[in-house]
């Protein structure tokens, strides 16, 4: 009927199908129909709804699966497990420990480096605070 209504309002004047439109828009987003499937408003954002704390708990099942899985996977400590190659697997764990080392290591010399860049702008800031500041010229008498 609303949809009717508005195709008439565009036929009869386009400003009324436009105003049909968006009332027929607003009503669906702000939730003015009154029930959904038979489940009370369409949208209660109340944290009570029975419906509500369904899908929370769905959720936090679904997370509770994929941790399960990658533990499976990956063991409990997110390290892989043994491929059944024990050379590849020291290979492997040879590299993990050399590339910690190494993030390790970079991230002691930003630390540095930030230090570094600190202590110079301080210094620099100290030394032009201890300047004195620059006294204003004299002026030369006017002759007149």
């Amino acid at each position: 009927m609303a949809i009717a209504l508005m195709i008439l309002g565009f036929v009869w004047w386009w400003p009324v199908g436009l105003v049909i439109l968006g009332f027929l828009l607003a009503r669906r987003r702000y939730g003015w129909r009154q029930a959904y499937a038979g489940e009370g408003q369409m949208f209660d954002w109340s944290h009570n709804n029975p419906r509500w704390e369904r899908k929370i708990a769905r959720a936090q099942d679904k997370v509770e699966q994929v941790r399960q899985r990658m533990e499976r996977r990956c063991g409990a400590w997110g390290s892989p497990a043994t491929s059944g190659n024990n050379a590849f697997d020291e290979y492997r764990a040879e590299t993990l420990r050399r590339l910690e080392d190494e993030q390790r290591e970079f991230k002691d010399f930003l630390n540095r480096l930030r230090v570094a860049k600190d202590r110079a702008e301080f210094d620099q800031f100290m030394a032009a605070r201890r300047e004195p500041p620059p006294s204003p010229a004299p002026e030369a008498p006017h002759a007149g």
